[in-house]
């Protein structure tokens, strides 16, 4: 026995002693560092550890020394990948997903023949046209990901596939691309009957390919394309292997039936969700297979809930949403092994059991009609218990007499008739991070136990009856996102701990409440808050100077509330990111999450007075604005005209005074402007955009003026029709101009002639003579005439 342990422990010593010596070939270390030279963020160590590539990060060696392993995923990195990978002649694995990578060409693959996985997802090809020539020579070629790569199908460019030698190959991802040709796919399927698993979603693709040779196949993903036949039968005929298909997100019109899925018999996983579908099954149909995924989401299932799922013992996860289900929930599902069940905006009645059967997961009932009390089991044996609009009642108080400690991370109860106090012992829930509970009918203090919820990071508690001042207790949750205590009762002042403590909220609504005092100048602290939210209140003094401090509203990004990458406790935030934070958008409350865009302060309401601050110039992601209602005086901001992504601005019912500033005809997407009832004064900005609002947006000035109010006294840009009625207004004006014009006139021409003849005794001579000369003229002229008439006044 102790000679086998020192004959092993010679056998790994020698193993290590070999490895220690293993050094990489000199040619493939020269061509991985011209090939890292193209690239910017791969450190391959310092110039010392340069010179043994295997030991490179990514980068493994065989016992002879050449490189068969590359692995860059997910490392940063930027830049052309060159051909100098060409080199490694011996490489079997090569992966450069998820970086930002190009390649121009393609053509060195083809050298490295011993390839049997080559993962090139996210690396962009576009322009690389002849892409599936030099992939067609990998002999070796086992997998193939190219998910994500920007290809098209060039002509016959599948054709080279029929002649290939790709007969290893069993994993083969082309999704989220832009092919369309299907035809070239029927005959490049002929040629493998080792592929196992294939992937074309996210593509543009018209029809299911045909699978005459791929026996195999096990898992079949085709969702997001423009599928329309629902006779997938004849297609999946022979895919008797099949475990998983996915064909959600096409445009799937027609109905199912038995006969669809009758040699799917092998079937675990199945997601027709988002198609324009219907299900003809019988109801003592007994289905040939065992699923334990089923998603249907958006197919009309109703109006009974199908009976067969019970048959499916093995079942863990079942999403039926939007389909159009009628009926009450069967107490046999609540036995079932069922992890994960969504059946929410149906129209399923009826109460929720209890659930001590054996369910135990997540549960998504939201949208509706189920009535009563929520049994205390849905709080034990729920990880994520989503039962929004329905007609729930009843308290929540009795959660405190569960003693075990809850498993539940997410809690949206909103929408419903609850009533009574919140209970006071959220230390038992120490997981929750999504508390919803808005739109109830619950009353009372908000209990400070919610303080021990340090992953609490959504906390909506609107449009309940809640009293009292907001604890100092509620600092304690530092990565709260978002909080929504609007439409209670709440009084006291704006806590200035906000600002200093919960540095991480994107929206804060604080509206229609009781709170007074000023705005504490440490609400600029929150430097990523998307919506501000403190209307109707009674909150007095100036808005605070350091606005230009919330740099989130600074920047034009189009960026939403949440960070999607932001993971916690091992899952992401994105799951969860719903509920019912309510803003005023447009004169409507509309819930925060339907909102896209959705960046804003709404003071409006309250008694704030000064001016508008210059910092809101700076804040150029802004979508809304609203100060309307308070005692604002000074003149509307010049600079406002740059914030050109604002659609909603209302400044209405204060004291602005001043004109209008000419820079606000620059906000295009300005769709809701109220100026009314402040004392403004001068003309309206001429632009397609002021004019278009009808005339009660600037009512209520007496000296503004022009389009769509009256018009403006001495505007050479009005009509003539407009320019008739001024001079009639004004003609006394234009009167007396014309008198002092004649005055001055006849002075001058008077003292020119009369001047002439008194100095000029030529020109005084010659004017007399010709006076005298005119008057004989008229007086013989006149004794003519008289002479005449009076002859003919005789005869």
């Amino acid at each position: 026995m102790e000679l086998k342990i020192l004959q092993l422990l010679l056998f790994l010593c020698m193993k290590l002693l070999v490895s220690a010596e293993i050094r990489c070939i000199e040619s493939e270390r020269q061509a991985l560092l011209k090939f890292s030279g193209n690239l910017s963020g791969l450190t391959w160590g310092s110039e010392q550890d340069k010179g043994e590539c295997c030991n490179w990060d990514g980068v493994d060696c065989t016992d002879t020394g050449h490189v068969f392993y590359l692995d860059l995923s997910y490392m940063y990195l930027r830049g052309k990948i060159s051909p100098a990978l060409r080199k490694l002649q011996h490489l079997k694995y090569l992966s450069l997903r998820d970086n930002n990578l190009t390649i121009d060409n393609f053509n060195w693959l083809s050298d490295i023949s011993s390839l049997s996985h080559l993962d090139l997802s996210g690396v962009n090809l576009r322009v690389v046209t002849n892409w599936s020539q030099p992939i067609a020579k990998l002999s070796s070629l086992e997998e193939l990901d190219l998910s994500g790569c920007q290809l098209r199908d060039p002509l016959s460019a599948f054709d080279v596939f029929v002649n290939s030698s790709l007969s290893s190959l069993s994993v083969l991802d082309l999704s989220y691309n832009e092919l369309t040709s299907i035809s070239t796919f029927d005959s490049m399927f002929d040629f493998s009957r080792t592929l196992i698993y294939l992937d074309l979603s996210g593509n543009r693709l018209k029809r299911l390919p045909k699978f005459e040779q791929l026996f195999n196949l096990e898992t079949l993903y085709f969702s997001s394309n423009s599928l329309e036949s629902t006779n997938i039968e004849h297609h999946l005929a022979n895919l008797t292997q099949l475990v998983e298909l996915d064909l959600s997100s096409n445009s799937l019109e027609g109905t199912i039936n038995e006969h669809h899925l009758a040699n799917l018999t092998q079937l675990r996983d199945l997601d027709l969700s988002f198609n324009n579908v219907s299900f003809n099954l019988s109801i003592d149909w007994i289905p040939t297979f065992q699923l334990e995924r089923i998603e249907l989401n958006h197919c009309n299932m109703g109006p009974y809930f199908p009976n067969w799922i019970k048959k499916l013992n093995s079942l863990w996860i079942l999403s039926l949403s939007f389909a159009g289900i009628s009926d009450t929930i069967p107490n046999w599902l609540w036995s079932m092994t069922i992890r994960y069940l969504d059946l929410s905006h149906n129209n399923i009645r009826g109460r929720l059991p209890d659930l001590t059967m054996g369910f135990y997961g997540d549960l998504d009932l939201s949208y509706n009609n189920l009535s009563g009390p929520i049994p205390l089991s849905a709080f034990q044996y729920s990880m994520n218990l989503k039962l929004s609009k329905n007609l729930l009642s009843g308290s929540i108080f009795n959660l405190c007499t569960i003693s075990e400690q809850l498993k539940v991370e997410t809690l949206i109860l909103s929408d419903n008739q609850l009533v009574g106090e919140l209970p006071d012992c959220w230390m038992n829930i120490p997981d929750l991070f999504v508390l919803d509970l808005a739109n109830n009918k619950l009353s009372g203090k908000i209990p400070p136990t919610l303080s021990s919820l340090s992953f609490l990071s959504i906390l909506y508690l609107g449009n309940n009856n809640f009293t009292g001042e907001l604890g100092s207790w509620l600092k304690n949750c530092t990565v709260l996102r978002k909080f929504d205590v609007g439409g209670n009762k709440l009084t006291g002042t704006i806590p200035a701990w906000i600002g200093t403590h919960l540095t991480n909220l994107a929206v804060l609504s604080l509206r229609f409440n009781s709170f007074h005092g000023s705005i504490p100048p440490t609400i600029c602290y929150l430097t990523v808050v998307h919506v501000l939210d403190l209307s109707r209140n009674d909150i007095s003094g100036k808005i605070p100077r350091c606005l230009n401090n919330f740099t989130s509203l600074a920047q034009n990004d189009g960026s939403t509330i949440l960070n999607r990458n932001l993971l916690l406790k091992g899952q992401r935030l994105e799951n969860y990111d719903n509920g019912n934070a309510l803003v005023q958008w447009k004169g409507q409350l509309l819930e925060y999450n339907r909102l896209k865009r959705m960046k804003g302060i709404d003071l409006s309401s309250n008694k704030l007075i000064g001016t508008i601050p210059q910092a809101f110039s700076d804040l150029k992601g802004l979508v809304f604005i609203n100060l309307s209602r308070n005692h604002l005086t000074g003149n509307i901001i010049s600079s406002i005209g740059q914030l050109d992504t604002l659609e909603w601005l209302d400044l209405s019912r204060n004291q602005l005074s001043g004109e209008i500033p000419n820079s606000l005809a620059n906000l295009h997407f300005l769709s809701v402007l109220d100026l009314s009832y402040n004392n403004l004064m001068g003309k309206i900005p001429l632009s397609t955009q002021l004019q278009s609002f009808n005339s009660s947006a600037y009512v209520g000035n007496s000296q503004l003026c022009g389009d769509p109010l009256a018009e403006c006294p001495h505007d050479p840009s009005m009509n003539d029709h407009g320019k008739a009625n001024v001079v009639k207004e004004d003609d006394r004006f234009i009167n007396r101009d014309f008198y002092i014009c004649m005055v001055f006139g006849f002075i001058t021409g008077f003292w020119i002639v009369v001047g002439t003849l008194v100095l000029k005794h030529s020109w005084r001579h010659s004017y007399f003579k010709f006076l005298n000369n005119i008057g004989d003229w008229i007086y013989v002229r006149t004794t003519v005439y008289v002479t005449r008439f009076k002859r003919k006044f005789m005869s």
